[in-house]
């Protein structure tokens, strides 16, 4: 349930936390929400940290892969092997003695499977292949095991199938094949592949992903294919780190629709498994228990049968097909990837329907479809729609977003947000930027709106939850009641939780943990020329360039890093033109929250996939932009911008050609 501003002002008997902030934020807002992290919140432990001894210490995990890195022709790196939550995945450490005057790096690797080959390959050569490394070190590798290892890979039980492979590199190998002494400031890639022996179920033989580490420093860094040294790995500039260091390197596989569902660059060792747990999950029809990408996947039984009897679609993925937007629908289709809000006119959830529409299962309340797209005199488009069935008065039609980097954006602090919001436009510039404020269903702390269209959802917990009990019917111990309008009977599960609190917490951190893309084409004097542009034009008032996350969000994948999402997380005015009729708490038909930008250049590959032969396949762009996906390009998109928006459009338009297509294409490169 969301609440109003004037109840947050009325209700003074509440109690309250103030903001937790080194920097002061407006008085009205500070006394009422309550972070979501604080000095309590317990930390998972850091991912790269100093010894006593001088030593760093550098920790991540790690999944089997199909290839290698930069491999185009075969188009398998990024994709997921058949039971890939079984076994594949592995934790690694990186012991660096240089910082303390040392001459060794150790490297531990624990798998959940016993290795026939522990293949620990180093020091990126590409002689002949892009696949050849200076050092293959498996004849050196000391093997433990089996038994069962803590977070320092030491054995903690005998029992288990966890193996430990470790070994000490005492030189480096430059591009040119010369070995030499370790040192400060060089670059390590390393392919720790996993070969498999005697593995119970699905394929053996697997690789591993190209890292590449900073000797001496500590810590993986994002990297990009140097063509002048046969694709040897260098650091990636960090302005390109979009998403601080979950930050995936450049994609050199030929694989457009994959960017989405990678591991961050810095994903926590004792978060691999549970990662793969939660992608399950979110691959899983929560309807029959089927895998969306292979037959070889078996049925995921814990999920059968937890859809409804009221939904819109079967599985998480089925309306963030690999993490991407839903797609845009023709005339006389129906939006079931999309939710469609809806109430009473004065924002009451529908008393027949609920908050949402639910248009599929045993007693589907309505279906709606895109009636007719509406043609404007520019030469763009808007939606009408149509229903059978229910016919609400107030409705607000919602495609699926991107799920790339809400994770970081749970981890700013309400300081960092806060800061921006202007309600009164006191600056005059025109933009006023308002916080929403919503209720925490699990703990009824009023909290900061971050995610979702319209900001109604305050955690990664909440909005994750809120989509498997409306979108999927699903009760969690966050949402153990259906969506129902007091009008309705027999919506849904009134026996509390369905969803078991694991596989819960797993598809919130498989979320949480996405890698964000690298900006791509630092270099292109267009794009850098379309940056300009993008500041110049005041497009920043909104899309907020850069943000540092929170040093107390409880998974340390996400502390502490400097990000570029370009949103400010607030809601803004946009206009009679991008409106619907349904208000969501603080927000009023025509506010949408600021939209993050990262990824934006590869969400049309992503949503329409790829067609053609094996090895051969090639991208079939679906763009859908804005809360409707009425722009079909990025133009359009700009062009829709209104209210708030309006005085950066016409800036826009005023351009030449050539500056208008030079900041789409720095858009393009986001």
């Amino acid at each position: 349930m969301f609440l109003s501003f004037l109840c947050l002002l009325a209700c003074k008997d509440r109690p309250v936390a103030s903001v937790d902030s080194d920097t002061a934020v407006p008085s009205d807002l500070s006394s009422q929400i309550v972070p979501l992290f604080n000095a309590d919140t317990e930390l998972e432990g850091d991912l790269v940290y100093t010894r006593e001894d001088g030593a760093i210490v550098t920790r991540f995990a790690d999944r089997g892969r199909d290839r290698h890195a930069r491999e185009d022709q075969f188009q398998s790196y990024d994709h997921y092997l058949p039971l890939y939550w079984e076994y594949r995945t592995a934790r690694v450490q990186i012991v660096d003695t240089v910082p303390a005057g040392g001459e060794t790096i150790e490297i531990s690797m624990v798998s959940e499977w016993q290795l026939s080959v522990p293949e620990f390959r180093a020091w990126y050569l590409g002689t002949g292949t892009v696949a050849t490394y200076g050092g293959n070190y498996a004849n050196s590798v000391v093997t433990d095991g089996p038994g069962t290892y803590d977070t320092e890979h030491q054995r903690s039980s005998d029992s288990g199938t966890q193996y430990r492979y470790t070994l000490t590199i005492d030189h480096a190998i430059t591009i040119d094949g010369a070995v030499v002494d370790l040192a400060a400031g060089q670059f390590m890639e390393l392919e720790l592949s996993q070969f498999l022996q005697g593995v119970p179920s699905g394929r053996a033989n697997y690789y591993g992903t190209a890292i590449l580490y900073e000797v001496g420093v500590g810590g993986l860094v994002p990297w990009y294919a140097d063509l002048s040294q046969r694709e040897n790995s260098e650091k990636l500039d960090e302005s390109a780190w979009l998403g601080g260091r979950t930050t995936l390197p450049y994609q050199y596989s030929d694989e457009p629709d994959n960017p989405y569902m990678q591991m961050a660059t810095n994903l926590a060792p004792w978060n691999g498994q549970p990662f793969v747990l939660g992608r399950r999950v979110h691959h899983s029809s929560m309807v029959d228990g089927t895998h969306d990408e292979s037959a070889e996947n078996p049925v995921f039984a814990e999920v059968v049968g937890l859809a409804g009897p009221l939904y819109i679609n079967e599985s998480c993925d089925a309306c963030h097909t690999r993490n991407g937007r839903a797609s845009i629908v023709g005339e006389g289709q129906s939006l079931d990837k999309w939710v469609v809000k809806v109430g009473t006119e004065d924002g009451s959830p529908d008393p027949e329907i609920g908050r949402v529409l639910q248009s599929a299962g045993a007693q589907s309340e309505g279906v709606v479809y895109v009636d007719q797209w509406l043609g404007t005199d520019d030469g763009m488009r808007r939606p009408i729609y149509g229903f059978e069935g229910a016919q609400p008065t107030n409705f607000s039609p919602r495609l699926s977003p991107a799920l790339i980097g809400l994770g970081l954006l749970e981890a700013l602090a309400e300081s960092t947000i806060l800061e921006w919001a202007d309600p009164e436009d006191e600056d005059g510039d025109g933009i006023s930027g308002r916080a929403q404020v919503v209720t925490d269903p699990e703990t009824g702390d009023w909290r900061l709106g971050r995610f979702g269209w319209k900001a109604g959802a305050s955690s990664l917990r909440h909005q994750i939850a809120s989509a498997l009990n409306t979108d999927m019917g699903v009760m969690t111990s966050v949402m153990p009641s259906p969506d129902c309008g007091v009008e309705q009977q027999d919506c849904g599960n009134e026996d509390g939780a369905e969803l078991a609190e694991q596989s819960f917490e797993d598809l919130v951190r498989y979320i949480a943990l996405l890698g964000v893309g690298a900006q791509r084409d630092i270099d292109d004097v267009e794009v850098q020329a379309g940056q300009a542009l993008f500041d110049e034009l005041g497009c920043q008032s909104c899309h907020r360039a850069t943000m540092t996350t929170s040093a107390k969000h409880p998974f340390s994948e996400l502390r502490s890093q400097t990000i570029h999402p370009y949103s400010d997380l607030l809601l803004h005015d946009m206009g009679p033109e991008m409106a619907d009729n349904l208000g969501e708490g603080e927000a009023s038909g025509s506010e949408w929250r600021t939209t993050p930008l990262w990824g934006i250049g590869l969400s049309a590959c992503v949503t329409g996939g790829l067609e053609g032969a094996s090895q051969s396949e090639v991208c079939v762009p679906s763009a859908s932009y804005l809360h409707d996906g009425r722009a079909r390009t990025l133009d359009e998109a700009i062009r829709w911008h209104g209210g708030e928006g309006d005085a950066s459009r016409s800036a826009y338009l005023d351009l030449e050609e050539a500056e208008r297509a030079a900041l789409v294409r720095f858009l393009e490169s986001l």
